[in-house]
């Protein structure tokens, strides 16, 4: 059956009528939403990288942040949303900036649980450019929270990822996290 049918199928159990017109071409539009919104399970992360690593002599740490994100949360098929703070320490090569935000998305653009992808997006990173360390901050809003059960519109859900000199050097750590969350 397909996605279209399904939807079609959903809104008759919902006890709407799928040929109304504010619903008549909802299947098509949903089925496409979707799609989009679960791109990244059919990506990889050297497709989206490609030619974008550098040999660089740097050592400092580089630091991306807020990485506007948008994800569906595998339990509830609703959206949690919010921003990534990556920060690595090369070891003789760098990544094009605009690559780590498409290694956001591969994992993001999924069903997906913010947890899990903190730690993908961290893994991916050292995998391509084996750094000295990596670090991932993500804080999400999940409409799973606030719109049903619990119904906590205010809060948000922040989850990190340490990895080489991150987690092992707590001067490393603190200056990351000090970049990220600055007072």
């Amino acid at each position: 059956m397909s996605i279209n049918a399904l939807i079609r199928e959903l809104l008759l159990q919902l006890g709407e009528d799928p040929t109304r017109p504010g619903l008549q071409r909802t299947p098509e539009r949903v089925e496409a939403s979707l799609a989009e919104l679960t791109s990244g399970t059919h990506a990889s992360v050297a497709d989206v990288v490609g030619e974008g690593v550098f040999s660089e002599d740097c050592s400092e740490m580089v630091l991306v942040k807020d990485i506007e994100f948008y994800s569906l949360c595998e339990h509830h098929l609703l959206p949690f949303y919010g921003r990534i703070h990556v920060g690595y320490i090369p070891n003789k090569q760098i990544i094009g900036l605009s690559k780590i935000p498409r290694i956001v998305d591969v994992f993001a653009r999924r069903l997906q649980v913010q947890e899990r992808m903190t730690v993908q997006i961290a893994q991916a990173i050292e995998e391509v450019l084996e750094p000295k360390g990596v670090g991932v901050v993500a804080d999400a809003a999940h409409l799973c929270m606030m719109m049903r059960g619990v119904q906590k519109q205010n809060s948000s859900t922040m989850t990190s990822c340490l990895l080489g000199g991150f987690r092992s050097d707590a001067r490393t750590r603190a200056e990351f996290l000090g970049l990220v969350h600055p007072r």
